[in-house]
């Protein structure tokens, strides 16, 4: 069976004004889509996505890169959805217990960012459902489709990456 067009899920009278419009506006609707799900189970866990983020690039620097934690600079530098105020989201992981800040004993002006036990643990249980949930959401594409959907995202990204390097 053939999905209905964003078109028709929109009730959207008129065709769209060019494929690019139609391309962005299915891109804003399926992210809004796969997200909730991921939301709600965030939300359960007393995180948001940027948290969530945030714990990920932390244990992936302890466990893949050997470092007791990051700049909080480098932390935001990596985040998948950038935010402005990498500080408040340090905090909350913070007042939860999830993250410690320390200085950098060679900078005092660096602070460093890096993930608690408890933090660890609360990964650990999010692992699985996580999992399940990518496998829910996209487990119906093939492999070679999902390697060519990554192509397509990441060359609709790449005007907006070279601008960032200017």
């Amino acid at each position: 069976m053939t999905p209905p067009s964003l078109q028709h899920e929109l009730k959207k009278q008129q065709p769209f004004d060019c494929p690019a419009e139609e391309a962005y506006l299915n891109l804003a609707r399926t992210a809004g889509a796969l997200c909730g799900e991921f939301n709600q189970l965030f939300k359960a866990n007393c995180l948001s996505e940027s948290t969530y983020n945030v714990l990920r690039i932390l244990r992936g620097a302890q466990k893949v890169e050997g470092l007791p934690g990051l700049p909080s600079l480098e932390v935001a530098e990596r985040l998948v959805t950038r935010v402005p105020d990498i500080t408040r989201l340090v905090d909350r992981l913070i007042q939860a217990g999830l993250a410690r800040r320390t200085r950098d004993d060679a900078d005092r002006r660096v602070v460093i960012v890096s993930i608690t036990s408890e933090g660890l643990a609360l990964l650990r249980k999010l692992d699985k459902p996580i999992r399940q949930l990518h496998e829910k959401q996209l487990g119906h594409l093939s492999c070679k489709e999902l390697t060519e959907l990554n192509r397509l995202l990441e060359k609709a990204r790449q005007p907006m990456a070279d601008a960032d390097d200017c």
